[in-house]
């Protein structure tokens, strides 16, 4: 079957094109000891534009992304946000995107496999039509299809489970580590048994917390921290203007405080950050991108001993000196996963959210005449929105709504 769509491919003048391609269907597995089945067909609606699709784009340009195609082909369908309509149970769905042989591909070890759809080894949304796993189209709260159309409110937050799944993971991996971590320094200081510690060291773990790195990431991230755990105080930091709507929205959802990052020195940034915060930070996130988080978490010691240190980055070399380090106990983590049941958690509490207020949408025609172009000028230019979508097939969104 042939199908239009945006494809990856190795080339350096033109790594991401638009066109006609011919749509592949290899029986793949959802999770270990399951049968691995052909996909059925399904019609992309909504798709969500990922910071992912701009890198491979990139890699495509150094010629990097042959390990990423799936197997027997020299192109990869992109996209892995958004929601699609499955004709054969007239529903729609959200694609679980990972799976693979592995007892969960999103902590696969290194006798297992994984693959992505729209990421690596499986075509994704960007297209007319797809293949998917049947096991691996995850369902929507009932309230929202009208007329056999999806309400454009709701589409708009079916671009975020997949990035909002990864924070609901990374929440789970900070309250267990932060517990392990603490709990029998707080066990001493509460005078309580180490059970009662592990829920206490839990919450502690975010008294004061600092998120260096404000796009959408970095807001997820406040949000489902602040939800759990509202006594939380957490300071964003990054470049935008504070009076900026990202900014604005950022803090309304999370109760944050905001510190701009434009001192004159890595001193005075983290003098301002630790006078928001009250004191040093125990938990510290990196989701900025760039080196600077590392060097005012270690070297201008705003992380505070016994704090954790959150590496989400992708690109920044961590670095620390081993004896303050040491002695001042602090824990780095890193990891970029999430379970289906995270997922499925981030369908329902993103159904009764606001975060379609932060999604622009790209005509679909002026994206496809253009694909480079509408990355590099709009998707993700210094004016670009938070988040920016695209309808894909008209004939299933009811704008009206």
């Amino acid at each position: 079957m042939k199908a239009y769509g945006t494809y990856f491919q190795n080339d350096p003048e033109r790594p991401l094109v638009y066109g006609e391609v011919e749509l592949i269907n290899p029986p793949r597995q959802r999770l270990r000891g399951e049968d691995k089945k052909e996909g059925i067909l399904v019609q992309p609606a909504m798709v969500g534009f990922c910071g992912t699709d701009h890198e491979l784009m990139r890699m495509g340009a150094r010629g990097e992304l042959s390990p990423k195609f799936p197997a027997g082909q020299k192109r990869l369908i992109n996209g892995h946000e958004g929601v699609v309509w499955v004709p054969s149970q007239n529903r729609f769905a959200i694609v679980l995107i990972r799976g693979g042989d592995s007892v969960d591909p999103t902590r696969y070890t290194e006798d297992e496999t994984y693959f992505e759809y729209g990421c690596d080894q499986a075509d994704g949304l960007f297209c007319d039509a797809m293949y998917v796993n049947p096991d691996m189209l995850l369902t929507i709260p009932d309230g929202f299809v009208h007329d056999g159309k999806l309400a454009l409110s709701f589409a708009k937050k079916m671009v975020f489970p997949d990035p909002f799944a990864c924070m609901l993971f990374q929440l789970e991996r900070m309250e267990d580590l932060g517990s392990a971590h603490n709990f029998r320094q707080v066990a001493r200081r509460h005078h309580c048994s180490l059970e009662e510690a592990r829920a206490i060291a839990a919450d502690e773990v975010f008294d004061r917390t600092v998120i260096f790195g404000l796009g959408t990431t970095g807001m997820l991230m406040g949000d489902v921290i602040h939800q759990a755990h509202p006594g939380a105080k957490i300071v964003f930091v990054a470049r935008s203007s504070a009076d900026s709507p990202k900014v604005k929205f950022a803090l309304e959802q999370t109760g944050a405080i905001y510190v701009q990052s434009n001192y004159a020195t890595g001193d005075e940034l983290a003098a301002a950050i630790c006078e928001a915060l009250g004191g040093r930070a125990t938990m510290f996130i990196g989701v900025s991108g760039a080196n600077v988080e590392h060097e005012i978490a270690f070297r201008h010691k705003v992380l505070g001993c016994n704090g954790v240190y959150n590496s989400f980055s992708l690109g920044p070399k961590v670095t620390y000196d081993t004896m303050p380090f040491g002695f001042e106990n602090h824990l780095i983590f890193g990891s970029i996963n999430f379970r289906q049941d995270h997922m499925e958690k981030a369908i329902d509490m993103l159904s009764r959210s606001r975060y379609d207020e932060i999604v622009e949408l790209i005509d679909r025609d002026e994206f496809a005449a253009d694909p480079m172009g509408a990355y590099e000028n709009k998707i993700y230019s210094k004016a670009a929105p938070m988040k920016t979508a695209v309808i894909w097939n008209k004939n299933l969104i009811d704008t009206t709504r």
